[in-house]
């Protein structure tokens, strides 16, 4: 492989591609001609030479891709203006405890809140593809133990679970049903309320 060429190529490829796309799929692009260290190299060239335009390429989850900078996305919202769904604070909240101590169960997560949590809002988080089903706790009953998905990291941007931002610790218990705004993606930060816990992977 020509190492002119591979810069072009990873480029088109990334562009074109409809999301993320791994290492390893990049490997099976150029059929093992490219080293995996050769591929991650002329990536972060790659995102070196893009680091004073319009769009990124940023590493989300176990994928690379390109993206529009935070900067520039107020002027191409204008292009398709909509407004953000909304969801209530118990959905919010709800998806911090599951982010930031998974995997865990229902029961843990109204343990956390200190309020029941309606099936509802689970089945409202995955059906947006933000979490899931991992397994099963190994207590009596064998309650469905949920986690983060894929998708939860790409629709923020982020690498992994360790880029979550931390939560600062509060004396206040979440409590509430106010709707508010979702996410604008990337910059997600989970209501405070509890203290970070150490982010696990999913099963």
């Amino acid at each position: 492989m020509n190492p002119v060429a591979l810069p072009l190529l990873l480029e088109a490829v990334l562009l074109c591609a409809p999301e993320p796309v791994s290492l390893q799929q990049l490997g099976a692009v150029f059929e093992g001609e490219v080293a995996p260290a050769a591929l991650e190299a002329a990536l972060h060239g790659l995102q070196q030479s893009w680091s004073e335009r319009g769009l990124e390429l940023v590493q989300v989850g176990p994928g690379w891709c390109f993206r529009s900078r935070a900067e520039v996305r107020p002027y191409l919202e204008r292009l398709h203006p909509e407004k953000p769904p909304k969801y209530s604070r118990a959905v919010l909240e709800t998806l911090a405890i599951v982010a930031y101590r998974q995997p865990v169960t229902r029961g843990e997560m109204e343990d956390l809140r200190g309020v029941s949590i309606h099936s509802g809002i689970l089945k409202q988080l995955e059906a947006r593809g933000w979490i899931e089903v991992v397994g099963q706790r190994q207590t009596p009953g064998r309650p469905a133990l949920y986690a983060t998905t894929p998708q939860f990291l790409r629709d923020l941007a982020l690498p992994s679970l360790a880029e979550l931002p931390l939560v600062p610790a509060a004396a206040e218990p979440m409590r509430g049903s106010k709707e508010t705004p979702a996410p604008r993606l990337p910059g997600f930060a989970p209501p405070p309320g509890r203290p970070a816990a150490q982010p696990t992977p999913p099963l």
